[in-house]
């Protein structure tokens, strides 16, 4: 994500949501001051969290900050992560 998210409680939103889609994953601060998403779980949640993320869909909660860019890449589970955590 870029834009106002860093010092927001943006990390600890999207936790809070990704958790309510039982997704694994964590959400990272950046040096840049961008920060990143990584999610496992079914496409569905995963999309549902994309949406929000981008501030689309049927997700009423607001997000923290401002976000200006999402840039999403799709991969294969890395099976390695047990929770969703904010680092």
């Amino acid at each position: 994500m870029r834009g106002y998210v860093q010092g927001v409680g943006f990390r600890w939103s999207t936790m809070a949501y990704a958790r309510t889609l039982d997704l694994r994953g964590y959400a990272e601060n950046l040096m840049n001051g961008d920060v990143e998403v990584v999610a496992e779980g079914p496409r569905s949640a995963c999309q549902q969290l994309l949406d929000w993320l981008q501030g689309t869909g049927s997700r009423v909660v607001r997000r923290p900050g401002r976000v200006e860019r999402v840039d999403a890449a799709w991969g294969p589970a890395r099976g390695d992560l047990r929770s969703f955590t904010t680092r």
